[in-house]
């Protein structure tokens, strides 16, 4: 398995790589399917749409979060093609990092003339 800085790199790579090809302004669901299949092409194990039950009262629940695409069963992507990130998308993530256990996410924006002005990397909070 790929260290988590080197893995997160190469995403974003891949990602540089869908936004320059395709450019802003299409549906988060096109790149989304674009960014799946050139992770897959660069070899990655990647999954989406992944279910993401919340745990309460010792009972998993379906709540309906999905996470948008999960790379080497370790990286979490959350896509959005919009005008300006909130904070309710940053929030978004955090809480799927938390729910997931997972260490490490990236907020993409592909609605923006230059990827890398759109891409955020989170870490789990640990409480």
């Amino acid at each position: 398995m790929l260290i988590q800085e080197e893995l997160t790199h190469r995403i974003i790579q891949a990602a540089m790589r869908v936004h320059t090809v395709l450019g802003p302004g299409l549906l988060e669901s096109t790149y989304e399917a674009c960014l799946m299949h050139q992770l897959s092409k660069n070899g990655m194990i990647v999954r989406n749409q992944v279910e993401l039950p919340v745990i309460y009262d010792g009972i998993k629940l379906d709540a309906g979060y999905r996470i948008d695409l999960l790379v080497e069963d370790s990286v979490i992507i959350e896509l959005k093609a919009v005008d300006t990130i909130q904070p309710i998308h940053k929030a978004q993530l955090i809480c799927y990092l938390k729910l997931s256990g997972k260490e490490v996410g990236l907020l993409m924006n592909f609605n923006v003339l230059h990827l890398r002005d759109g891409i955020e990397r989170f870490l789990r909070p640990h409480t």
